[in-house]
């Protein structure tokens, strides 16, 4: 484990190095407070940090409380060294940040024995960390899939649709349809149309761009979200989604399935309103045109206009008109 020591004595930087290198760690000197916290922001930040309470240029609490403003992750654990006894002064240290403290001359087996309890208090902060992105995969993501679930992949396009709105830029919304899904069910089982999900998933994933979203929206079915798309851009994406599912066959159990999809297009070019119902209602009846004139097709829908705003009418003239 990386570990920082910033120290401005030579005599303790050199026993602190040579402990350090002794005990396993990836040792990261610093002179001063300023080259600490330097050390605190590159981008391998050491996970340790071994601070001299004062030193020049910004003593060890300064450097504490920078780091815990900053709020970075994952958590750096702070042990203070200091030659201060008096108890203010050592609640000062913790209010600004640090996890523990140890005073000068220190023991050195005291000193192993602290960083042995920051590592594992470090440890559980890693396992915090790993399960609570377990549980955000789970809640926005298809568990089949690994895509975005429907929440998730409806909550990106009222999001792309708002920033769309604000800069009047274009955005297309895509309706994917796998073709007759339902036969490969029936026919090979569901285990095998599981597997057949997963594969359309990994092709469509693989053809769009590093920016769009592909999400699960129920079913067989599939939104994609294209950022800065409207009219031909996005018809010659979703052509190359299409082209992507169709190319090659599929494995359903042990048997090799030739799989094709339809694909539904909607645009906004410049948006007026951020409400996803629209756009998905367009989509999905090109999608039904798609699947009308043959399937294995992408199919447009020409944009609809909003609906014209209601008058209020003249109070004056109203009233006027009701007297006649």
């Amino acid at each position: 484990m990386k570990i920082l020591a910033a120290e401005d004595n030579p005599v303790f930087q050199s026993m602190l190095r040579t402990m350090l290198t002794k005990w396993g760690y990836d040792v990261v000197m610093a002179r001063d407070g300023t080259q600490a916290w330097q050390a605190l922001q590159s981008e391998d930040t050491p996970r340790l940090a071994i601070l001299d309470w004062m030193m020049p240029g910004m003593d060890g609490v300064e450097v504490c409380r920078r780091v815990r403003a900053a709020g970075r992750e994952p958590y750096i654990y702070i042990l203070l060294l200091t030659a201060r006894t008096e108890s203010q002064d050592l609640v000062e240290g913790m209010d600004a940040g640090a996890d523990d403290y140890l005073t000068k001359p220190f023991n050195a087996h005291e000193l192993r024995v602290r960083l042995r309890a920051g590592r594992r208090i470090l440890d559980l902060q890693e396992q915090l960390l790993q399960a609570r992105e377990a549980l955000r995969e789970q809640a926005t993501h298809d568990s089949l899939t690994g895509l975005l679930n429907r929440a998730s992949i409806l909550e990106t396009l009222h999001n792309e649709l708002s920033r769309a709105r604000r800069e009047s830029q274009p955005v297309a919304l895509l309706i994917v349809d796998l073709d007759r899904f339902k036969l490969v069910n029936d026919t090979y089982g569901h285990l095998a149309g599981d597997s057949v999900l997963r594969e359309a998933a990994r092709r469509m994933k693989s053809a769009v761009r590093r920016y769009d979203a592909v999400g699960r929206y129920g079913g067989e079915e599939f939104l994609i979200v294209l950022p800065g798309c409207e009219g031909d851009t996005a018809h010659v994406q979703a052509e190359r989604i299409r082209e992507a599912v169709a190319a090659g066959p599929f494995v359903a159990g042990t048997h090799p399935v030739a799989v094709t999809c339809s694909i539904g297009v909607s645009c906004r070019t410049h948006p007026s309103v951020s409400e996803t119902d629209p756009l998905i209602r367009e989509a999905d009846l090109a999608l039904y045109l798609a699947k009308d004139r043959g399937r294995n097709r992408v199919e447009a829908c020409p944009r609809q206009p909003d609906p014209p705003a209601t008058e209020v009418p003249d109070l004056p003239s109203l009233a006027m008109a009701i007297d006649h």
